[in-house]
């Protein structure tokens, strides 16, 4: 028997910022996975970011979590998606070399003192009181803990789809943890099933590239701290479904887990298989492909966009019916998970069962899908866990708290979660390019960040202060000035005006002023939160109002407050408190079905002293 301040059960992307996090913190941890060859694996697409989920591997970076560093010097090809819209909604994506990834975020995690990597399967919690206190593996072996932390992911009763064969396993070649489902079933966890999926790879010697869209690499980082050298880049490429590939597919129905009833449990609505595709947007003549290199020594091609879990037949016509890939071999066949998840509305904001002390969940055993999701919640869970303390960031401060709080509030409403800016409704503020503004600060007083890392932040807002008093510089129309403004693209000024009104100017970017008015010159990326302040300002101000308001609501604490007491509550509406238990007034009004005239009548029982639950 060993003992442990934190136990990780899982080494995925959860589980390796939950241990990295505790040990940071100067915590003992031993991570336990079935195969230390498979740490920080990427099980689906060999990427990491992409829209909503790019500003959390941002945010991980800000709080000192490890996946953008890894990332970054994993990386192959980057891009950012969306840059014809707003940079609120702007995200960056990566596609990582699938085999220096996990090897780089292994050495990681290997280089932390009091990090001990534990190769085993975690059959049984120990419990003791009431709370949890370690782990027992499957070799009979005890581990003991005050805290542990399960990142189980798509493991727990797992079953994979190939087609009407069924095989158990939480992805190819790994076993499904059937005795721990057992064991949290018994412990009286809440669990339901989900679905997710991945697509085949195909052979690149095989692809016809001359009759596919090239898609060419852009310059960019994760990391607030990038590496200095970087991988070789590759191209990807995009491709079309068409009429032929719809009709073998809708033809094939009939062998479809799906669609045979087979699988009965709802899978991610935005990340469909090809089979719903064609079925649920019948009218859609094509869909797009995306064939992404897996590595840089790799002949193996991920089809992005192709998930299925059609027979291995079916999918070897299905994508030689695509247009430069009629001559394509399969190397590894699509499939279909089905696994268990525990419900999250049963864990506080800090991710620690509201029943169970010392028990922790992150990632895809809560029901959400993504390594990005996955991550953010592991650095959550293990800074909690190490702490002893809920590690809470608010909805106004970040994604990630978006993330935790939808979980924890809402649940997942029986398909796995994803994140998008579009469910922060402070997104104006929450952007990747402030993430290290935003939080770096915090991280700093948590004891999260290295000082060299706290010492660049410090540089850069340093920077950011004095090009805003340069903002401040009145400009005056003398003829020289305005033909320095007009040659480098500001335009006209017909009466003086500062700086950063000019700045505010649409297609007006600092570079631009810098040139014509003789400024000092600004790196890109303090450059470019200076732009972003001086042109949303007014739209911030207004989001930091907002923000104000919430927490005013959110100090107003709905502990023990028993709901069947508040005058006026539907039956309906008691039955939604009930259940998801918030913690405070903005909470509540954040559940769906609470309506204001339901949140205007707890207000009013609150300020009369409310009854509290025996």
């Amino acid at each position: 028997m060993k003992s442990f301040d934190v136990i990780v059960v899982g080494g995925g992307h959860a589980g390796c910022e939950a241990a990295a996090a505790a040990v940071r913190l100067g915590r003992s941890v031993a991570m336990v996975t079935l195969d230390l060859a498979e740490i920080g694996r990427l099980s689906c697409n060999p990427a990491v970011g992409g829209l909503g989920k790019g500003h959390l591997v941002r945010e991980i970076d800000a709080l000192g979590g490890v996946m953008a560093q890894v990332t970054d010097a994993a990386t192959i090809q980057f891009r950012v998606l969306n840059t014809r819209k707003g940079l609120a909604v702007r995200s960056s994506r990566a596609q990582v070399d699938i085999h220096v990834y996990p090897a780089l975020m292994r050495s990681t995690l290997e280089s932390m003192s009091g990090l001990e990597l534990v190769q085993g399967k975690v059959d049984e919690l120990l419990m003791e009181g009431g709370r949890v206190i370690g782990v027992r593996l499957g070799s009979g072996d005890t581990l003991r803990a005050p805290a542990v932390i399960l990142t189980t992911g798509t493991f727990l009763s797992a079953c994979m789809h190939f087609g009407l064969e069924q095989i158990e396993g939480g992805r190819l070649g790994a076993p499904a943890s059937n005795r721990l489902a057992d064991c949290l079933r018994d412990a009286g966890l809440r669990t339901g099933r989900l679905k997710t999926g991945t697509t085949p790879r195909v052979d690149a010697r095989t692809v016809d590239y001359e009759r596919l869209q090239a898609q060419p690499d852009m310059e960019g980082w994760f990391s607030f701290t990038p590496p200095t050298e970087r991988l070789e880049r590759v191209q990807c490429h995009l491709a079309n479904t068409n009429a032929t590939t719809h009709e073998i597919i809708g033809s094939a129905l009939d062998r479809s887990p799906m669609y045979t009833g087979q699988i009965e449990v709802v899978g991610p609505r935005y990340c469909p298989s090809i089979e719903d595709k064609i079925v649920r947007f019948a009218h859609r003549e094509r869909h797009v492909l995306f064939l992404e290199p897996e590595g840089l020594n790799t002949h193996r091609v991920y089809v992005n966009g192709l998930s299925t879990s059609l027979p291995r037949d079916v999918q070897l016509e299905m994508v030689r019916s695509v247009v430069g890939l009629e001559r394509a071999e399969i190397l590894q066949f699509g499939y279909a998970v089905e696994y268990d998840y525990a419900d999250p509305r049963d864990l506080d904001h800090g991710l620690q069962h509201r029943s169970i002390p010392g028990l922790f969940l992150a990632g895809q055993v809560n029901g959400t899908s993504g390594y990005e999701e996955a991550a953010a919640q592991g650095l959550v869970a293990g800074v909690s866990a190490a702490t002893g303390e809920p590690f809470v960031l608010g909805r106004h401060e970040a994604d990630l708290g978006v993330l935790v709080d939808d979980l924890v509030s809402r649940g997942v409403g029986g398909e796995p979660y994803r994140m998008f800016t579009s469910r922060a409704e402070h997104r104006l503020s929450l952007r990747e390019d402030n993430a290290d503004r935003r939080l770096m600060p915090l991280a700093r007083r948590h004891g999260l960040l290295q000082d060299p890392v706290w010492r660049a932040f410090d540089a850069r807002q340093i920077q950011i202060k004095n090009a805003e008093k340069v903002l401040l510089t009145p400009v005056l129309p003398d003829p020289k000035t305005l033909g320095l403004l007009q040659n480098h693209g500001v335009g006209n000024l017909k009466k003086p005006a500062t700086i950063g009104e000019l700045l505010r100017r649409p297609g007006v970017q600092y570079s631009h002023l810098a040139a014509a008015l003789d400024l000092q010159p600004l790196p890109p990326s303090v450059a470019e939160q200076v732009e972003t302040d001086a042109k949303y300002s007014g739209y911030l101000q207004r989001e930091e109002r907002r923000a104000g308001q919430l927490a005013k609501m959110a100090a107003v604490s709905l502990y023990e407050v028993d709901f069947q007491d508040v005058a006026g509550l539907s039956n309906e509406v008691i039955h939604r408190l009930s259940e998801a238990r918030p913690n405070d007034l903005a909470a509540a009004a954040r559940i769906p079905g609470i309506t204001p005239a339901a949140v205007s009548l707890l207000a009013v029982h609150l300020a009369r002293g409310p009854s509290r639950v025996v």
